[in-house]
């Protein structure tokens, strides 16, 4: 039975550990803090390694190691390969929210949160796990119990500077399994990356506590999560022209969308490629596949929407019933889309997808 040192020889030297802290979540007794961060910018690593019981659950789970992603695909109908990496779908949307507040505090549309808020009002969750706004990319992960938390948390909009000098290390990806350490209710909503709803189905699947507390999983699309440090920051500004004091809010559709502050001379957005931010991405991102979230209930993202509307798409029937419930309530309100803007906009996901599988297969030749 492969266990954590197994981990680190495969996934945490090779530099493709996705940080998600799958296996921090459930693996801590109260007693005895086996595994943990030191640095929340590296890896999981032993704190007590004599207290490790080998029990391989951490090695099952990992979504680097790919171990039960065979009984995961069959359970979210990816038996039919044709469907891949897309995924399973019910339909696609591109919707946007009601509530004034959510929409302009929002990424996108606002959908994520307006929903998550809709589930909360019905008091279907006890909470959600999200990720806060602390500077430009940088991000923490919070518990959300009611609207006001959810706006705090929305979007990747920037109203307050950010103390440079404070802050060594920028990053988008927020490692938030471990969050579910602290939750205590009994009801939960997870908002999370590929890799993170993938740990959570495998956590599911095998019956490991406290995944049997998450009621939905929506997952965002997800190209690649960024890293800086101090030296990074200063190349990123003379690259790009700009300051990270200057950034108000940060989107990603077709490419990379950064909006500066207004200083009297007007706002200006300025968009960059994918190709052109390869050095500041996580290595870990070039070891996935999965662009849409394919095991979440609903995945979400701006590829394909107009600006301020949401690319919806329900994977589970309990996310198709959600969506539903929520347009029938006024929630949100979509676009119409005809069979021939559907076709157009899984036709551009899909190019998304097939890029980062190829850049998975690049990238595996160079390591192997």
């Amino acid at each position: 039975m492969k266990s954590f040192k197994d981990l680190i020889k495969e996934v945490h030297k090779k530099g493709i550990c996705q940080q998600c802290g799958g296996c921090v979540s459930f693996c801590n007794s109260i007693e005895h803090q086996v595994i943990g961060f030191k640095n929340p910018n590296s890896p999981p690593t032993y704190l007590n390694r004599d207290k490790c019981l080998k029990c391989g659950l951490c090695y099952l789970i990992c979504p680097q190691t790919h171990v039960l992603e065979e009984e995961i695909n069959k359970t979210y109908k990816f038996s039919d390969f044709s469907k891949m990496p897309l995924g399973f779908f019910y339909n696609i949307y591109s919707c946007q929210a009601i509530d004034k507040d959510l929409l302009n505090y929002g990424t996108d549309g606002g959908v994520v949160n307006s929903l998550l808020n809709f589930l909360l009002e019905k008091e279907w969750i006890d909470g959600a796990i999200v990720a806060k706004t602390l500077a430009p990319f940088s991000r923490e992960v919070m518990i959300a119990r009611n609207k006001e938390d959810l706006i705090k948390s929305s979007g990747i909009r920037l109203d307050i500077a950010p103390q440079l000098d404070e802050i060594q290390k920028f990053h988008t990806y927020t490692n938030s399994l471990p969050k579910l350490r602290q939750y205590q209710f009994k009801k939960l909503a997870v908002v999370g990356t590929p890799c993170q709803i993938y740990t959570i189905r495998c956590m599911q699947n095998l019956g490991i506590v406290p995944s049997q507390n998450i009621e939905y999983c929506f997952g965002l699309f997800c190209y690649e999560n960024f890293f800086f440090d101090r030296s990074q920051v200063d190349k990123f500004e003379n690259d790009f022209n700009l300051k990270f004091e200057d950034i108000e809010k940060i989107n990603i559709k077709e490419d990379l969308i950064i909006s500066l502050k207004d200083k009297g001379r007007g706002k200006k957005t300025i968009h960059i490629p994918f190709d052109e931010l390869n050095e500041y991405m996580r290595t870990a991102c070039y070891a996935c596949e999965d662009f849409t979230n394919i095991y979440a209930d609903i995945s979400f993202g701006g590829l394909g929407s107009p600006e301020k509307y949401t690319t919806i798409l329900p994977r589970t029937e309990k996310g198709r019933s959600i969506i539903l419930k929520a347009i029938k309530a006024e929630i949100i309100k979509c676009n119409h889309l005809n069979l021939s803007a559907k076709e157009h906009i899984t036709a551009l996901i899909s190019d998304y997808c097939f890029s980062k599988v190829k850049r998975k297969i690049n990238f595996n030749k160079i390591k192997n």
